[in-house]
């Protein structure tokens, strides 16, 4: 497959997986599905896939672990311009610990802390919308496998 049709994929990969998060989230009232850092987290999964930052373990544990850092952080911390800071950094160093590094979860502790997120938000949108970015992403690299083998 030549660089425009993968872009072109890639693209289509991101519109879907952004398309239904937001679909989701536009028809529940109880829980959101979609966070700024999935746009940047679509770069990764379906602009290039076979990255180790665009992983199924990074993606999902990586927003998952730093997102709880927020929640955290939102309820027994407080959150100062010092804890945004002490935040961000606990998150790329959790990340680089567990070997769950994704750049866009960097985002997570000062989106959550800023907004006052609470418990729920590591489920929705956090853990089912990174699962959720994570199959399609499985998905479009099968069938990419499948059209390169024949």
């Amino acid at each position: 497959m030549n660089q425009y049709g993968f872009a072109l994929i890639s693209g289509l990969g991101a519109a879907v997986a952004i398309g239904l998060l937001s679909l989701a989230d536009s028809m529940t009232t109880s829980g959101l599905w979609l966070m700024a850092p999935f746009g940047a987290t679509a770069v990764l999964v379906f602009g290039v896939p076979d990255s180790p930052l665009a992983q199924p373990k990074n993606v999902i544990f990586g927003h998952l672990l730093t997102a709880l850092i927020g929640v955290l952080f939102v309820n027994f911390v407080g959150v100062t311009p010092l804890t945004l800071a002490v935040a961000s950094g606990l998150a790329v160093s959790v990340m680089l610990v567990t070997k769950t590094t994704h750049p866009p979860a960097g985002a997570n502790p000062l989106l959550i802390m800023l907004t006052g997120q609470s418990w729920s938000f590591l489920i929705t949108p956090v853990l089912l919308g990174a699962v959720v970015m994570v199959l399609i992403g499985q998905l479009l690299k099968m069938q990419r496998s499948r059209a390169l083998s024949q």
